[in-house]
């Protein structure tokens, strides 16, 4: 994870493209995708989505976000 500073001041985290390269899905072994604005992962195949806390990539089954909820 890194951390830049965009125009408006505030600190946006990104996810290391070669992080993302080898993390995958718990359930299904897929990729996931990045959800910058959530600071989530998503695994389409499993429906859910993992919550990044703190650059921390929380890969717990019991703490992903089902995609169908908001």
């Amino acid at each position: 994870m890194t951390q830049d500073d965009n125009s408006t001041g505030t600190a946006e985290r990104r996810v290391d493209p070669k992080l993302l390269e080898i993390l995958v899905c718990p359930l299904t072994k897929t990729s996931l995708a990045y959800d910058a604005e959530r600071q989530e992962l998503i695994s389409r195949a499993a429906g859910l989505a993992f919550p990044i806390r703190d650059g921390i990539p929380i890969m717990l089954p019991d703490e992903a976000r089902k995609l169908d909820e908001s």
